[in-house]
């Protein structure tokens, strides 16, 4: 649907104002549900996780979702607005293999420590993600004033799981 076409349809009163219709916020709301898509698939709570000793001061298993739902709408949202602050085919490049990169590490973290139940791997892995946040932090800093705020609670996030990662392999190792 062309912008153009989407803007008469909400001053028709045919579209609630509040979809978004600009490319943009599509493609990165679509990615971002693949990256989540991705890592939950790639996440299995099963015996195996319930049977690992973790720390009395992890968050209950329920509050992971929803976290991760603000931070994937954050970063989404950094996303687009980084975007849209780079200009140039080789700014936009570089946003583009930020947000790639991490994508990737994140995933990647999930799969480590979920569906191949190594947390020992995934703690080695985190630090190459928390890296990537703070990359995107960088990045989105050059182009937006708002987005690299939008990505401090996902680098909390990720150094907060990279400490919990570390008491779970201390209480559970050695893995094999």
């Amino acid at each position: 649907m062309s912008h153009a076409f989407a803007s008469s349809l909400w001053h028709e009163g045919i579209m609630p104002s509040w979809i978004p219709t600009r490319p943009d916020v599509w493609i990165a709301a679509l990615i971002t549900l693949l990256v989540a898509a991705a890592g939950g698939a790639l996440t299995n709570i099963g015996p195996w996780y319930f049977a690992l000793r973790k720390p009395s001061w992890q968050p209950p298993n329920w509050l992971f979702g929803p976290a991760w739902t603000f931070i994937f709408t954050l970063t989404a949202i950094a996303g687009v607005l980084a975007w849209r602050g780079a200009t140039s085919s080789a700014d936009r490049t570089l946003v583009l293999g930020a947000f790639a990169l991490n994508a990737v590490l994140n995933i990647a973290w999930s799969a480590l420590f979920f569906y191949l139940r190594r947390p020992d791997w995934a703690l080695i892995e985190v630090v190459p993600l928390w890296l990537s946040v703070a990359s995107l932090i960088w990045v989105c800093a050059r182009y937006s004033d708002v987005g690299p705020w939008l990505l401090i609670p996902y680098l909390a996030w990720v150094a907060f799981a990279a400490f919990l990662n570390l008491t779970i392999v201390r209480l559970n190792a050695p893995f094999a």
